[in-house]
């Protein structure tokens, strides 16, 4: 079973508070986030990645992790 509300309580809300942050930090946070939530069955990432389609640091995390808007 995957874990669908993974985006909007735990990804989403912690890349929006660091959205003032350098985009090295998104980045890596971003990837070890989405690393560790992909363990667990993560299965509305797509969902995340589009929220955040604008943002390269995150969009590049998504993708060193398999995920991209192209994929579907």
């Amino acid at each position: 079973m995957g874990y669908a509300s993974a985006g909007h309580k735990i990804f989403d809300p912690v890349m929006q508070e660091l959205m003032g942050c350098d985009s090295l930090t998104r980045y890596i946070v971003a990837r070890i986030l989405i690393k560790a939530l992909q363990e667990d069955d993560w299965d509305t990432e797509d969902e995340s990645l589009e929220l955040f389609a604008e943002d390269h640091a995150i969009v590049r995390a998504f993708a060193e992790c398999g995920v991209t808007l192209e994929r579907r």
